[in-house]
């Protein structure tokens, strides 16, 4: 299958890498055509690997992984182009963090045009938006025995059929299905995005990102 990966940081770097590795076709798309970072991923990655610009790049994908910082996801997809959108699948891995002042990283407020992944849907209506793998480390997003446990990982989104794709390569990933927790709707987005703080105090308690969520539900 072909994807495209926007974004050149550590997650997408990351899904790109274990994308090709498992046999996928891989455009990683960013503002510019010769971005070295995305060149040098391309070099390392080898057979199936290539870069573009974001419009390059979903135009070459069947599915989309937005990997970019929540500030800037809205202008990498239009940057992408909505033509290059249209009924596709949209992975939505970002969140809204800004620098504080003095050090660290704080969750934007979630104000009254919500979460990410609702902006996104709004935006690109033909779209098929699905938020997911926000809510943990990259490593541990391609490796889910990186973090001990029955941990979960979470979907949102409207399309059913979208979401079950996403599951499925989920599965690839090494996810079992009854540790992907589908949450409803686009809307449900802003909850999961906003467990970013919680993430932020433990990855600063622990040192480390190799932990996750795990839900459990009493009968």
């Amino acid at each position: 299958m072909r994807y495209a990966v926007l974004g050149t940081g550590v997650v997408g770097q990351a899904l790109a890498g274990k994308l090709v590795s498992l046999g996928h076709e891989v455009r990683m798309g960013s503002r510019s055509k010769d971005n070295p970072a995305a060149l040098e991923w391309a070099q390392k990655a080898g057979p199936g690997a290539s870069t573009g610009t974001f419009a390059d790049a979903a135009g070459f994908g069947e599915l989309i992984i937005e990997a970019v910082g929540g500030h800037v996801a809205l202008a990498a997809l239009q940057a992408a182009g909505a033509e290059h959108l249209d009924g596709k699948v949209v992975i939505d891995t970002s969140n809204k963090l800004e620098a504080m002042e003095g050090g660290g990283m704080r969750l934007a407020p979630l104000d009254d045009i919500g979460s990410v992944g609702e902006q996104l849907q709004r935006e690109f209506p033909r779209a098929r938006v699905v938020k997911t793998l926000n809510t943990l480390n990259f490593g541990v997003m391609t490796d889910p025995a990186a973090a001990p446990g029955a941990h979960q990982v979470f979907l949102s989104g409207d399309d059913a059929a979208a979401k079950e794709q996403v599951r499925a390569l989920l599965g690839e990933f090494g996810w079992p299905g009854e540790r992907v927790l589908d949450l409803g709707g686009i809307e449900t987005a802003r909850g999961v995005e906003l467990m970013m703080p919680m993430w932020l105090t433990l990855y600063g308690n622990f040192g480390h990102g190799n932990f996750n969520w795990q839900v459990q539900a009493m009968d």
